[in-house]
């Protein structure tokens, strides 16, 4: 395995080169020297997919399809050795234990809604770690939730108001 990448994740930003509010041909641009892409037009909006190393990635750019909106990451998957670092601070989301990012998010001063155990999230502030569910055999806690979050979302801070609803 050569060298590690690592894609920082900028809350309310970006994650790695790609910034919120890009436009399709930056968003294009910013991820072309990490490998092959496809755009895919979905309804009004479009998603970019792309690999980064063993770490998928969407740039999603929805409505219109004018400006990203939001940069979701997801793990490589059980049994493969990540090539690529997805960093929130000095943690990587992919291999620090959820409940401790969720502990240290804590000593950050930000909120971390756990109320729906399988999808964690930050009101009013991503990213959004989620969802801590998958069918793979995974190390798994004594409620049967994976250890560690299988994928991350960056967006806007507003993305997820839609769960605001009954708090």
């Amino acid at each position: 395995m050569g060298a590690l990448v690592d894609i920082v994740l900028d809350p309310h930003r970006g994650a790695g080169p790609v910034r919120l509010g890009m436009s399709l041909d930056e968003a294009v641009a910013a991820v072309s020297p990490r490998g092959a892409h496809e755009v895919e037009h979905d309804g009004d909006g479009k998603t970019i997919r792309t690999p980064c190393g063993n770490v998928r990635v969407n740039v999603v750019l929805e409505e219109a399809g004018e400006a990203v909106t939001a940069v979701e990451l997801w793990w490589p998957g059980e049994g493969r050795e990540a090539d690529v670092r997805v960093l929130l601070g000095d943690d990587d989301v992919f291999t620090t234990p959820a409940e401790e990012l969720f502990r240290r998010a804590a000593e950050r001063g930000w909120t971390v809604d756990t109320s729906e155990a399988e999808h964690p999230f930050r009101p009013r502030c991503l990213p959004r770690l989620h969802p801590r569910r998958t069918t793979q055999e995974v190390p798994r806690t004594a409620q049967g939730l994976p250890v560690h979050v299988t994928s991350v979302l960056v967006a806007g801070g507003h993305y997820c108001d839609f769960r605001l609803v009954d708090h």
